[in-house]
């Protein structure tokens, strides 16, 4: 059988009344999981885990299982949609992924764009969406041989091509860039080494041992940051409210973001692709490219929509991807299929190369739901842009408690810790003045991400290796990023003393 026929057979399952209400319920949970910071789709898809065990009893396992795995994926890709929301009209990101979104996305919503931005941002997720389930289809098993060639030395090059690519965010000063660059990967150092045993950086202080949370530092430093750059700059209150504008995006938005869309689509499938890239990477990566293709870069970072497109479609595309080494391999990319995996192997399933060929309804049953649930979302959130673009016409004096409430609220439900509401604060107030003295928080942000996964692929690789560094030399995939990323520093400073040396001459 071809997979086309076998992709039609998961439709018939798919399509079942009550697999269609799995589906919806899932996303409609998901959009909400995404939109609330600090819960986001791990979270999500673990406290539903629970649920899925009485919502398909009396089935057959083969299909309880579909229904149950339907229901679960569902709430992962609309977290990947909501996430859009908080980032772009509070600058408040609702998970990892979306913090790149804030970048240009808020801008966007204070200059009365909010409704073309949320557009975008569906349109771009749906269509991400659609094109990593056809790779998925027709690419699965040759990707899958792909992603098992990269071993620890080339996840570890990837990530500090990432780290050095992020520079290209800092805006003015390379520098500063760079500077916030080591802050994020010095504050991923904190906790106890799970090698060693070690704890780094804790002061004694128990709240320190496990690290620090993710999500606290990003909505600290985004959305309490915000608020805080409107308390203290605020000239007496009675300011302009800012207007929404149009809902839907204009013929040269579309036109602007397609090529960004479609970039983002295929940039971030490839990037999900690889177990712990993930789909924070991609959304940096694909606002990195846009930036770097763009003919005016100086409007990235004032509200460019190609800066909502790109990551927006890349962290969708991602999160297609990322079912690619989980179905084909076993091997779970991120915590959320990990979590998907747990799922698959409760109902007696396992993922692997045999899956499509043991459980066939349970793999392709999957896949057309995840067509079903992008329609569904496309169709669910396109009528809610006007509604989610008032928020928007909110006057400060209210919007701001309500930005304040959410931060807390989701930062606290992570861990239930008053150190975290300390941290968030505190994040808050450093948020502000870095961001009035121009250093920019993304690369502070991806720092910290892949912190700790470029840490454990250099021990890894190390380990391997006895201890010799050439293993990330030798190898030439390792070596090819490790080039580039000496590149993408080296190159912008040549060409800045050059551009100095022009002027001086001139001068002289």
């Amino acid at each position: 059988m071809s997979a086309l026929q076998y992709l039609s057979d998961g439709f018939l399952l798919a399509l079942q009344w009550h697999n269609l209400l799995y589906a919806f319920i899932g996303v409609l949970i998901g959009t909400a999981v995404g939109v609330l910071p600090g819960i986001g789709p791990m979270s999500g898809v673990a406290l539903l885990l629970p649920v899925t065990s009485s919502l398909t009893s009396g089935s057959s396992p083969e299909e309880a299982a579909a229904s149950a795995i339907i229901l679960l994926a569902g709430v992962y890709y609309g977290a990947m949609y909501g996430g859009s929301t908080t980032s772009i009209l509070l600058n408040t990101p609702g998970e990892s992924s979306s913090v790149v979104t804030t970048l240009d996305g808020y801008q966007m919503a204070k200059q009365g764009r909010a409704g073309s931005a949320l557009s975008i941002a569906a349109i771009g997720s749906f269509f991400a969406g659609l094109v990593a389930l056809i790779a998925l289809v027709f690419l699965a098993q040759p990707l899958a041989e792909v992603a098992l060639s990269f071993g620890p030395a080339e996840y570890f090059s990837l990530m500090v091509l990432g780290l050095c690519a992020v520079s290209g965010l800092g805006g003015k000063s390379m520098t500063k860039a760079l500077i916030m660059t080591i802050f994020g990967l010095l504050l991923a150092t904190i906790g106890i080494d799970s090698v060693s045993g070690v704890s780094r950086f804790t002061f004694d202080i128990p709240d320190l041992y496990q690290g620090l949370e993710f999500l606290t530092i990003a909505v600290g430093l985004f959305a309490l940051g915000e608020v805080f750059k409107t308390i203290m700059e605020d000239n007496g209150g009675a300011q302009d409210i800012i207007r929404v504008g149009r809902v839907l995006p204009t013929r040269q938005d579309l036109k602007d973001s397609a090529a960004p869309i479609a970039r983002g689509s295929v940039l971030g499938f490839f990037i999900g692709v690889l177990p712990g890239a993930g789909a924070t990477l991609a959304s940096f990566f694909s606002y990195i490219m846009e930036k770097k293709l763009s003919k005016h870069p100086e409007r990235f970072g004032k509200g460019a929509i190609e800066g909502v497109a790109g990551p927006e479609s890349a962290n969708n595309g991602a999160s297609g991807g990322a079912m690619v080494p989980l179905l084909t391999l076993g091997i779970p990319g991120s915590g959320t299929t990990a979590i998907l995996m747990g799922a698959l192997l409760m109902y007696n399933v396992q993922p692997g190369p045999l899956l499509f060929s043991d459980h066939p309804q349970v793999a392709w049953g999957l896949i057309a739901s995840m067509f079903i649930g992008n329609v569904m979302l496309l169709l669910l959130n396109m009528p809610l842009v006007k509604v989610f673009a008032k928020i928007i016409d909110t006057p400060s004096q209210y919007l701001l408690p309500m930005i304040i409430a959410i931060s807390v609220f989701g930062v606290y439900a992570v861990q239930v810790s008053t150190f975290d509401l300390i941290l968030l604060l505190i994040c808050g107030i450093a948020g502000y003045y870095l961001a009035k003295n121009d250093f920019p928080l993304a690369p502070l942000v991806l720092g910290l991400v892949l912190g700790p996964m470029i840490e454990n692929n250099m021990r890894r690789a190390l380990t391997t290796s006895n201890g010799d560094f050439m293993v990330f030399i030798n190898k030439p995939i390792s070596a090819t990023f490790l080039v580039i990323a000496v590149l993408w520093l080296v190159i912008p400073m040549l060409l800045k003393m050059r551009g100095k040396k022009v002027i001086i001459n001139e001068e002289g």
